[in-house]
């Protein structure tokens, strides 16, 4: 049996029904790929940027402070050396990424594992229409209260719709992406999906590839 959705409108009225891709939404859970995907956005977000100086990058002279011998004081060669108070760091942090190569048969097989476990919980929801007058973020919350969403949704249109995008910004629980820009993070960190038709279409021929 073919998978099938039904089309709504703004007004949460069922418009049409819509055939769903097999190898997208027909995907089976794979927890441990979902975990390595998330992963893999986590790190590749992180900074990097924690350093310290070492012993030829903090501030001081180089000059042996005093004489090797007959002083009756332990031997020091400059008062930059890590066992002096305000001298350098040993083995202490450097700028470094910490993203990690993962294939992207993974992420892209990860998302549709996400999609078809939404689909499977009836947790994705499809529109004909999502474009606004304009970008305000009012006309945004009425919109998604028409639909019954709860205030954890992620939209994805396409990136022409540039006044749902900007209407979406002041939603803490809302966010609204084009489908070119879908990642495992944000499906799984919102309650419900709404997808265009038009964006579901363009993502579908992204994941089948």
């Amino acid at each position: 049996m073919a998978l099938q959705i039904e089309v709504k409108n703004q007004k949460n009225s069922p418009v049409r029904q819509m055939d769903l891709s097999e190898v997208v939404f027909g995907y089976p859970l794979r927890i441990p790929l979902i975990h390595e995907a998330v992963r893999h956005y986590l790190a590749r977000g992180r900074s990097g940027s924690a350093a310290t100086k070492t012993r030829g990058e903090v501030q001081g002279s180089g000059r042996k402070p005093w004489k090797q011998k007959k002083t009756g004081r332990a031997r020091i060669g400059s008062i930059r050396s890590p066992l002096w108070r305000g001298g350098g760091t040993t083995f202490g942090p450097q700028p470094r990424s910490y993203g990690f190569r993962l294939p992207r048969k993974m992420r892209r097989n990860a998302i549709r594992s996400i999609l078809s476990e939404k689909l499977r919980e009836k947790r994705l929801q499809v529109a004909d229409d999502l474009s606004l007058p304009e970008p305000k973020t009012r006309l945004l919350v009425e919109l998604l209260e028409g639909m019954g969403l709860p205030e954890s949704v992620l939209i994805i249109d396409r990136a022409e719709n540039r006044n749902l995008l900007l209407a979406a910004r002041n939603l803490p629980r809302c966010k609204a992406v084009s489908f070119l820009s879908v990642n495992v993070y944000d499906l799984l960190d919102h309650e419900v999906l709404l997808i265009t038709d038009g964006a579901l279409g363009g993502l579908t021929e992204e994941l089948s590839q």
